[in-house]
């Protein structure tokens, strides 16, 4: 199934309970723009390498677009429409100024020096500069890309346009970045699994985690977890499955992927290590919390999940048919719109410290994304437990009515 298909029928389900009409359903669903730029690079043995880059801008109906952008070998314009739609409804259910936008670049930037990755960086933004800006489309961080490619595309975009460093957020603090941001996608991934388990009448130290990925954001999650007396008893990574059933050592594993290049957990020896998918199926897990790549529960594996609880920390973890079956099977389903917003919402702080050319302290950014966390869960919460539907449709719901009365009060309808 194609990621956009994916999100269409997770719209479409919330859009029925909106009663949208279907002229109106499709200028909500549909992008504004998609561009497709050709990235040419001299490598450092000098010769010529060609890329394909993109940039979807969905919905400015509710402010400038957001979105992050991502380098990896399977990006293409169907997945980057699908996460720039996502991350519509995203902003929109936390309630942030913004509509939604994506871009990427089809590389695998574990093949590339540090200098290629940054005149690709720098080529892709000759490319597009003329479509993003602070009061338009601001990027920001994803799989593959780091606060380094965010200072490297604020550089090459202010050659044309001058200084103006809400062009892009996720950068590094010594340029304008925003404290926490790095943490935030995975601590509030953290945040609203507590929230919930403690809706669910569960208690944290009974309630046992597995975490898909340990990246930028399965990494923070678990920091987060461990201190909140989660017993996290797996991770994974393209390595394999770290596991231990009394719960693993979640600052050793942390201190470990940041000593190893490209923070890979290979070697780390005071656990099981089972093979990578195997974390997925594991027995004696309550919360399962995808944080890696998109469409990893599908109808082939999902009658062999066994979490009754699940975080979709990644972006389209779960494909409908496997979402319809987990819902009828009773399993409470966080979705991604509202569990991984912790990152746009810190995206957000950066970008109003760098309008109003002030800092906030770790300590407020902290709170504000708590407080920003929390009220969008509550509200996705009661409007399920009211309506009697599954969290992603309430998510949905609530993102939809946002988007489709700013448009409406625009008068474009």
């Amino acid at each position: 199934m194609r990621a956009f298909d994916a999100i269409q029928i997770y719209f479409d389900a919330a859009a029925e309970h909106l009663d949208l009409e279907p002229a109106f359903r499709e200028a909500l669903l549909m992008p504004q723009r998609e561009v497709q730029v050709q990235v040419s690079i001299e490598r450092d043995d000098g010769s010529l390498a060609n890329f394909v880059g993109f940039r979807v801008q969905h919905d400015n109906s509710r402010g400038p677009m957001k979105g992050g952008l991502r380098y990896h070998h399977e990006v293409d314009l169907d997945e980057t429409r699908a996460l720039a739609s996502l991350m519509t409804w995203k902003t929109a259910v936390v309630d942030l100024p913004y509509g939604g936008a994506k871009g990427g670049i089809g590389v695998n930037p574990r093949e590339l020096s540090h200098r290629e990755i940054e005149r690709l960086t720098r080529a892709f933004v000759d490319q597009i500069h003329d479509i993003v800006g602070p009061d338009t489309d601001i990027p920001a961080p994803d799989m593959g890309t780091d606060h380094q490619v965010m200072a490297w595309f604020r550089n090459q975009w202010e050659k044309y346009h001058g200084f103006q460093p809400a062009v892009i957020t996720g950068k590094p603090v010594e340029q304008y970045g925003a404290k926490g941001r790095e943490e935030a996608t995975g601590r509030g991934v953290g945040m609203l699994t507590f929230k919930l388990v403690r809706r669910l009448s569960r208690q944290p130290k009974e309630t046992r985690i597995a975490i898909q990925g340990f990246g930028n954001v399965g990494s923070h999650a678990a920091k987060f977890l461990h201190e909140s007396e989660f017993p996290v008893v797996a991770v994974s990574d393209t390595t394999g499955t770290y596991y231990k059933a009394d719960g693993l050592d979640i600052p050793a594993l942390f201190h470990h992927r940041l000593q190893h290049e490209h923070g890979l957990l290979a070697g780390y020896t005071d656990c099981e290590v089972l093979p990578m998918n195997a974390l997925l199926e594991l027995e004696d897990v309550d919360v399962l919390i995808p944080a890696a790549l998109g469409g990893v529960i599908t109808e082939d594996n999902v009658d062999r999940i066994k979490a009754s609880v699940i975080i979709e920390a990644a972006n389209g973890p779960i494909f409908p048919a496997a979402d319809k079956i987990l819902y009828e099977r009773g399993v409470t389903v966080l979705p991604d719109i509202l569990a991984n917003a912790g990152g746009v919402t810190v995206s957000y702080f950066e970008w109003v410290q760098n309008r109003q050319h002030y800092r906030w302290t770790l300590d407020r950014v902290r709170q504000e994304l708590d407080h920003t966390m929390s009220s969008a869960f509550e509200n996705v919460w009661q409007t399920s437990q009211e309506k009697d539907l599954s969290l992603r449709t309430a998510a949905y719901m609530i993102g939809i009515a946002r988007v489709q009365r700013a448009t409406e009060l625009a008068g474009l309808t």
